[in-house]
């Protein structure tokens, strides 16, 4: 793939992110769904395409802390925690954080942390750099389907005229593991 073709999809990806629409792009593990969190009508096309309900919550992924930073409440952070999580990014570790009150229900769910990741993926990085925000990053499938590992799968369950950033998903097998930094339950693993 050309770095022309990429930066095209990159540039008509965050149209699409902008115009308050979903997009799907590569992951660490497979591609993924995405949208603007901020925006609860994108978010709510992003659930209603998954077949998600909205109590479940949603991940953000981000490049950098700053772009997840109001929406988590870091005061209540000891600066062990904040030493274990930064010891872990960027890379494929999505931490459940206690929710800021900017996050909004859409993305939190019934729950009063918020499941965030700050990625090592290359294509993730430029995504939410270009777009200037963290965005929503759930696996582009209809729940309890099989997530798209190819953008051949994305077109199968989307349809062919489906926004997708190109680019390759990265070489883990698994999604990221998901850790509760307030316990330190380990709720999603390998």
């Amino acid at each position: 793939m050309s770095k022309k073709h990429f930066l095209n999809s990159l540039l008509f990806c965050i149209k699409v992110l902008r115009s308050k629409n979903v997009i799907a792009y590569p992951t660490e593990s497979m591609f993924g769904l995405g949208c603007d969190p901020n925006s609860k009508e994108a978010t709510i096309k992003l659930l209603n395409l998954k077949k998600r309900n909205i109590e479940k919550g949603l991940i953000l992924v981000a490049s950098n802390f700053n772009q997840i930073k109001m929406y988590i409440n870091e005061n209540v952070l000891s600066k062990e925690q904040k030493k274990k999580i930064f010891s872990f990014w960027p890379g494929p570790f999505t931490f459940l954080l206690p929710a800021s009150s900017k996050a909004p229900f859409w993305i939190t769910g019934k729950f009063n942390t918020i499941a965030v990741r700050i990625s090592a993926h290359i294509s993730i990085i430029k995504l939410c750099n270009t777009f200037g925000n963290a965005i929503v990053s759930t696996s582009a499938n209809v729940t309890n389907m099989a997530p798209s590992i190819t953008s051949e799968q994305v077109f199968e369950y989307f349809g062919r005229d489906f926004p997708l950033l190109h680019g390759e998903i990265g070489i883990e097998k698994n999604p990221s593991k998901i850790i509760n930094i307030i316990n330190g339950r380990l709720i999603r693993y390998a």
